[in-house]
């Protein structure tokens, strides 16, 4: 039998990523992804299951599939993608039934990846040049995303002393950039003026998105257990980002910021969520060493990564733009999946 992957957050653009990467490998038998929304990603072999937002179906699955793997792409980083409610029942409680269904009696599951973030971190004046895995925050959580994220890697540190036969990897993730994915950094460098918060010019490190894939598909082909920074090498002063992806920009008041990008907000060209300007004050730096030791080589650093995104940003502007967005109909699905009318030997077009 070959590995049996189950991947949370399948309609997120991490978990979409991933199954079609782990669809590649021969060595992956099966991939069930759960999500409260189809897959938002054409995949050939992956099997979607409707769950809710805290994942009650979890531990059905888990006994049903014999799944020896979990990927937990799915933590909201973004505090204003949704209430506090819901963030609260997809971060601390979803995450809550993955372990309880990971550490069940009789539980097939031997490895689980947790994509966090260096958000945890925190941002401040107070903060070291960079931030080791051992390191503490320098002050309390001040958003309610951050204390989000704080419990769940308290479960985290629980699940992992409770169940040593079990390899947990978290990832902290720090701010990523790419072509592919919407976040408020990437939204900020395509304005044609970018928010800067007016007498602060942070150091920031970036990763690029096909880096973060990579690293949780290298996380789940060996053992690597414990904590680790992801992040490109290097920081680079906010306003030479904006430099590199060729923009200017546009001092925003210390305090009040969000009434300032208050217009912006409303024509949806930028929301900046309060973490984010917390980082455009303060900057944060993270020491990736750790993971670089256990053999992890990263395709860009900082600064590549921002002129990759660029490049392609231009490139798609001068092509064209991207392809049209998939469609997830499951009775296509089954047809081409199941039917013995379907050619199999046929090559996709």
């Amino acid at each position: 039998m070959g590995r049996r992957v189950l991947i949370t957050g399948l309609s997120t653009f991490w978990g979409g990523r991933l199954a079609q990467a782990l669809e590649a490998d021969p060595d992956v038998e099966v991939i069930i992804g759960l999500d409260t929304r189809e897959p938002r990603v054409k995949l050939e072999r992956t099997e979607y299951v409707r769950s809710d937002e805290n994942y009650s179906i979890l531990s059905r699955i888990v006994r049903a599939t014999g799944v020896d793997t979990i990927a937990h792409t799915f933590l909201v980083v973004d505090s204003t993608q949704m209430s506090s409610k819901a963030m609260h029942e997809i971060n601390v409680i979803g995450t809550m039934n993955l372990f309880a269904a990971a550490s069940a009696a009789g539980s097939t599951v031997r490895r689980v990846v947790v994509k966090s973030t260096a958000l945890v971190y925190g941002s401040s004046p107070n903060d070291p040049y960079w931030f080791r895995e051992t390191d503490k925050r320098s002050g309390s959580a001040r958003t309610r995303v951050e204390r989000n994220l704080l419990e769940v890697e308290s479960y985290v540190r629980d699940f992992a002393r409770d169940n040593p036969h079990v390899c947990l990897s978290l990832l902290r993730f720090c701010n990523v950039i790419g072509p592919g994915i919407s976040t408020p950094i990437c939204d900020a460098l395509q304005l044609p003026l970018v928010p800067k918060v007016a007498g602060f010019d942070p150091r920031i490190q970036l990763v690029h998105e096909d880096d973060v894939v990579s690293a949780l598909l290298y996380c789940l082909d060996r053992d690597l257990p414990g904590i680790f920074n992801v992040a490109g090498d290097g920081q680079v002063p906010w306003s030479e980002i904006t430099a590199l992806a060729g923009k200017r920009g546009i001092p925003m008041p210390s305090m009040g910021i969000q009434f300032a990008t208050e217009p912006l907000r409303r024509l949806g060209l930028v929301d900046l969520p309060p973490e984010l300007v917390d980082l455009l004050r303060y900057g944060r730096g993270v020491d990736n060493e750790r993971f670089k030791e256990a053999g992890f080589r990263y395709a860009y650093t900082t600064a590549g990564a921002v002129e990759a995104f660029t490049q392609a940003l231009r490139l798609r502007r001068t092509v064209g733009g991207r392809e049209p967005d998939y469609r997830y109909e499951e009775d296509v699905e089954q047809f081409f999946r199941h039917s013995p009318a379907v050619l199999r030997d046929v090559p996709p077009t």
